[in-house]
């Protein structure tokens, strides 16, 4: 089977590093966390029978370098490169947009910014937490975490955020690990050498990011907001839950957890096919 087509996009202080499969209506995929383009590599295959997808890794992350590497990060900036990416690649065309996580915070600025450009918006696991009741409980978070991350380093600020993450309300863990696939078990040098740009300039950036609710309250027919099965009472999942009751839109399940797009992949492509529309 051959592989991707390998671009790069020049965009205000930085070059993107993407990926394109397939041929049909563009449906771009935006990573989260410490993911690049090769966290879609469990199911971007099965989707470019139908669509033309394309995937990339966002600024500052893997082989996307930013000019500046102590720039600071913006959600607004980050979806303008998602939008970059749409006009390259579906010039005058609507285009169809999956975020995971972070990435699903950019893909809901985009859809608030670009909307003529967007046919469907699908959005995992926004951790879109200024939308929760709770709020300043998860500012007061984030500002451990980022304390952490200055007096005692990456793991210990690491170990703050996930336990912060997982929440009291959390379905409880399995006892065992769930199984990655070979690709995703490889990809873990990546991640960990993405956490310190993560921790440090993502985290605060986009778990600080408030969703223009009424703008998305006029663009709710194009939009999915879904949550994994697995990860009911994670911060991230609540997050996402509450903004689709703000708006009046059914809540999505997707199989696995929040990185239900790494543990499974098969069902949760599938899954992405079904909603993401024709």
């Amino acid at each position: 089977m051959a592989g991707p087509t390998i671009g790069s996009l020049r965009v205000s202080g930085a070059t993107l590093h993407y990926e394109v499969r397939g041929r049909g209506p563009l449906l771009l995929l935006i990573p989260g966390g410490t993911g690049g383009a090769a966290a879609f590599d469990g199911i971007a295959e099965d989707l470019a029978g139908a669509y033309t997808v394309a995937a990339y890794d966002p600024r500052g992350m893997s082989r996307s370098p930013l000019d500046d590497p102590e720039a600071e990060q913006h959600v607004a900036e980050h979806a303008e490169d998602a939008f970059r990416m749409v006009e390259l690649l579906s010039p005058g065309e609507p285009a169809r947009v999956f975020g995971a996580s972070s990435g699903a915070i950019a893909a809901l600025h985009l859809l608030t910014a670009h909307p003529d450009r967007l046919a469907r918006v699908v959005v995992h696991e926004p951790p879109v937490v200024e939308v929760l009741p709770d709020a300043a409980e998860h500012r007061a978070l984030l500002a451990r975490v980022q304390a952490t991350f200055r007096t005692e380093g990456l793991m210990p600020a690491m170990a703050v955020f996930a336990a912060g993450v997982k929440g009291d309300g959390a379905t409880a863990a399995p006892e065992t690990e769930p199984k990655l696939p070979p690709q995703a078990a490889a990809r873990a040098e990546q991640t960990m050498a993405g956490l310190p740009y993560f921790v440090g300039r993502i985290v605060p950036a986009f778990m600080s990011y408030a969703p223009d609710v009424l703008r998305l309250e006029a663009l709710v027919d194009r939009l999915v907001i879904a949550g994994g099965q697995d990860s009911r009472g994670e911060l991230p999942h609540r997050a996402a839950a509450f903004l689709a009751e703000r708006l009046g839109a059914e809540f999505r399940y997707f199989p696995g957890g929040h990185v239900g797009l790494t543990t499974h992949p098969v069902p949760f492509g599938e899954r992405l096919r079904e909603v993401i529309g024709p």
